[in-house]
């Protein structure tokens, strides 16, 4: 835990924003294998390690604890803990239906400016698609998204299908890794833009539903 990396508050401001980066950075390490599972992490080896105060640490565990990527165990504290495919798979179903229903609703409610952003954001993910940048392009599909639940206009949704997100949010970063996700995760994007676009409702549904199922099944070689 001696590795020297740059402090997080020299590239954002804020313990929130801190927090969360430090919580993508350890997710990535944890699924890509470098924290294997049983790794015990200490509060005060990653405040020195990232150069930080141990509260956006210890805010960073706890939502690592929230996605099911570490576990709390008696006497030894946070601990690596790669879920179980079955676990992984009931929540990527719940994942699936209420996807699916936000685009049926968006295809059916979102304005024209809601759409003309949706297309924007689909348009500059192509560029980034072309440019092989990872790190950009998961942050463009999270937007992505959001804009599709912002325009079901329906509030209760959003917050639902938000909070099953965030728990499957380090899996649904991590497929980008593998090789021809990118462009695979556009095309069924194209697929979801087109039939809301046409106000589709049907075909809106069943594309969403087709494209967390693609989702659901490459992260399995994450899971235990």
């Amino acid at each position: 835990m001696n590795e020297v990396r740059p402090e997080l508050g020299t590239q954002n401001t804020g313990k929130r924003t801190r927090a969360e980066t430090l919580r993508q950075r350890l997710a990535d390490e944890i699924l890509s294998g470098q924290l294997p599972p049983g790794a015990r992490l200490e509060e005060q080896d990653l405040a020195d390690r990232f150069g930080v105060s141990r509260t956006p640490v210890r805010e960073a565990l706890k939502a690592l604890v929230e996605t099911g990527l570490l576990e709390i165990r008696p006497h030894r504290g946070a601990v690596v803990a790669i879920p179980s495919r079955q676990h992984m798979h009931d929540l990527f179903e719940v994942m699936r239906e209420l996807e699916a229903i936000c685009a049926r609703y968006a295809a059916q409610r979102m304005t024209a400016a809601e759409r003309k952003k949706l297309e924007d954001l689909h348009e500059q993910s192509r560029q980034l698609v072309r440019a092989g940048e990872i790190d950009a392009y998961s942050t463009i599909n999270l937007a992505f998204h959001n804009c599709i639940y912002e325009g079901t206009h329906n509030s209760a949704l959003v917050e639902n299908t938000t909070a099953v997100r965030h728990r499957l949010a380090p899996f649904r970063r991590a497929q980008f890794r593998l090789v021809g996700r990118l462009a695979q995760s556009f095309a069924e994007h194209e697929a979801v833009v087109r039939a809301i676009l046409r106000g589709d409702a049907a075909l809106a549904e069943q594309e969403m539903a087709r494209h967390i199922g693609a989702v659901d099944v490459i992260t399995e070689e994450f899971t235990r």
